[in-house]
């Protein structure tokens, strides 16, 4: 950083308007791709799903809560984990606060894991969080919507995840699913997306897109290997973003 280039005020302003035209280019591309992300054919879901809530068991369309469309974060949190995934609690530290703002354009926001809700009440207690939280514990959900993985899949080598086979994944991943109820009480799969599909959901790091140094995490063994569950940060590290 200590070398990089420093201009006059007019220098700035002129380099600022040319990435300001790219800026503009970029937002009219995503248009058109939630354009096309809306126009995707559905798929009806007929399988009988039932969840865990804190207010009892719910079938998938019970979900809803009187929207017509639902949007189900993927939380990595197995059974007997004890604690959840750091990146997926980094995504869950943006949640808190959505779901009344989601609820008010026809859209019911919750986060799903295959954990017993008894150990995601604990973690979700721990970290402070108040979004809605259900289990798929006993369900064929998360697997069948890609998140999940038998040990037995994992064996064989190869499983798909994000459309593609993969060979070094364990045995939960992240996603987000988007949901459709008719007004006949049929629901149907939309929309699901995993890995850096799920970038733009997270806050914090569309923030650090906009400074100088970014994300920083160039020389680190993976990108997340800063992150520390919110709870788990030390007061000296704060300042240099590593540990």
């Amino acid at each position: 950083m200590a070398d990089h280039q420093v201009v006059t005020r007019e220098e700035w302003l002129s380099a600022r308007k040319r990435l300001l035209a790219k800026e503009k280019e970029f937002t009219h591309l995503k248009d058109d791709l939630s354009r096309r992300r809306r126009a995707l054919p559905w798929v009806r879901v007929e399988k009988p799903y039932a969840f865990d809530t804190p207010t009892g068991k719910k079938t998938l369309a019970q979900l809803f809560e009187g929207t017509q469309q639902l949007l189900m974060q993927h939380f990595m949190l197995g059974p007997g984990w004890g604690e959840g995934c750091p990146a997926c609690s980094f995504w869950a530290d943006n949640f808190d606060g959505i779901d009344i703002h989601l609820k008010h354009r026809d859209v019911t926001f919750l986060v799903v894991s295959r954990a017993p809700l008894a150990e995601i009440e604990a973690y979700k207690k721990r970290m402070g969080w108040h979004f809605p939280w259900v289990s798929s514990f006993g369900s064929d959900f998360n697997f069948d919507y890609g998140v999940s993985f038998t040990p037995e899949a994992l064996k064989q080598g190869k499983v798909s995840y994000n459309y593609a086979e993969k060979d070094d994944l364990g045995e939960e991943m992240p996603g987000v699913s988007a949901f459709f109820k008719d007004d006949a009480g049929a629901v149907f799969h939309t929309y699901s997306c995993y890995e850096r599909g799920l970038d733009q959901l997270n806050g914090a790091y569309q923030y650090l897109d906009l400074t100088a140094k970014g994300r920083d995490e160039d020389g680190l063994p993976y990108p997340t290997a800063w992150l520390r569950r919110h709870d788990a940060y030390e007061v000296s590290t704060s300042l240099a973003g590593k540990t």
